[in-house]
């Protein structure tokens, strides 16, 4: 039976769902606002969130916070100030934990982000996808490639020092030039993160009812090889599938959710995970999505859904995280983190080493080059019976 002799790390994951218009590609739980925003509601039904879920995770600290959405930065600074007092009067927090806001290009104001960083928030990731303004309209974004730049001077003066630029690649009719320009243009920009990643179709998007011209997977490839080169000679350290930082600045919230650890959802559509030391369980749980239920809802309505992960499970979504690390991990965190004993990993642990997609050195595992470019093959292996 699992059994816990530590907890893992907690964080928070608040989700603010609203945006100014809703992208072709995007699949997340977003809605146009259609009207002002009921921010001081809103605010309110996020910490009775919080007070409902309390009992669970009481004595526990938080490590991290990140508010994405959605346009995050469509709140007022009051509005995060007020939602970030309340839960530092509420928990125990990590002095000098990282706190992430999602921003737009689009929302940038340099007397509102002087206040967004008074009101606590240390990290930014800036939602940019292209500095070509052809392809900005292709992918619907409001902002153009002016704004774009203009909002990283913004995150700059207004004090920040941990910033993210959000880039996509293999966009609609994008070229390798095109793309690599891109590339560079963020690169000089001067962020500590960049998070690089591929346009995928996903359902219940516009673009996957109207498919866009896109290159070829081969292209797609080739370009993706290409920039990883230059951003490891221009210093950023690929630690996770689209996730390159420079030096220090890996995203502390991410790498607590691929190290499988625990968060609290906070939020319309949130989703959230925590382990008990009582139990020895582990529970996912989710928020209702649709804006307007969630806040007519009572406190204790707003969860729509929560499971507990059987040991199969966990093993499952313990290496479908894990595995996207570049280094891999060390194989005691498995343990710490699942409440599980190493010896469930054995066999598909040596079934992906047969085929080249693992390597074990003493306590320490990680994908081969061939694992990680063939991801999905390996975390196969892994999965329930």
């Amino acid at each position: 039976m699992p059994e816990f002799t530590t907890l893992p790390p907690l964080s928070i994951y608040i989700h603010i769902p609203w945006c100014v218009r809703k992208c072709p590609y995007c699949d997340f739980n977003s809605h146009v606002a259609e009207t002002a925003l009921p921010e001081k509601e809103y605010v309110n039904a996020l910490l009775e969130d919080l007070e409902q879920v309390l009992p669970e995770i009481w004595g526990r600290r938080i490590m991290s916070v990140f508010i994405g959405g959605g346009t995050p930065s469509l709140f007022s600074p009051q509005a995060i100030d007020q939602l970030l007092s309340g839960i530092r009067a509420r928990l125990q927090c990590l002095p000098g934990m990282e706190i992430t806001l999602e921003a737009n290009p689009g929302t940038f104001e340099q007397i509102k982000f002087n206040e967004f960083r008074a009101a606590g928030i240390n990290r930014l990731s800036i939602g940019i996808q292209s500095f070509d303004d052809e392809k900005l309209q292709a992918l619907g974004r409001i902002h153009d490639s002016k704004e774009a730049l203009a909002a990283m001077e913004t995150a700059v003066n207004a004090g920040f020092e941990n910033i993210n630029l959000d880039l996509m690649f293999g966009l609609p009719d994008q070229s390798q030039q095109q793309g690599m320009a891109d590339l560079q243009t963020a690169i000089d920009l001067g962020p500590t993160h960049i998070s690089w990643y591929q346009l995928t179709i996903e359902p219940n998007t516009l673009f996957y009812n109207q498919p866009p011209p896109l290159a070829s997977d081969d292209a797609i490839w080739e370009l993706q090889q290409q920039g990883q080169a230059l951003l490891a000679k221009q210093g950023f350290d690929q630690y996770e599938i689209s996730a390159y930082a420079k030096s220090g600045n890996q995203c502390q919230h991410n790498l607590n959710y691929w190290q499988f650890g625990d968060y609290l959802a906070l939020g319309a559509g949130a989703n959230g995970k925590i382990s008990r030391a009582d139990d020895h369980s582990i529970k996912r749980y989710w928020q209702l999505r649709q804006p307007r239920e969630y806040l007519h809802a009572q406190p204790a309505a707003r969860t729509s859904g929560q499971q507990l992960i059987n040991e199969e499970e966990r093993i499952f979504e313990f290496m479908l995280n894990a595995l996207r690390l570049k280094r891999g991990f060390d194989m005691r965190l498995f343990e710490q983190h699942t409440g599980m004993n190493t010896a469930a990993l054995q066999s598909p642990i040596q079934s992906a080493i047969e085929k080249n997609l693992l390597e074990q050195k003493e306590q320490w595992l990680r994908p081969t080059e061939l694992g990680y470019r063939f991801l999905n093959d390996l975390i196969n292996l892994f999965e329930p019976n």
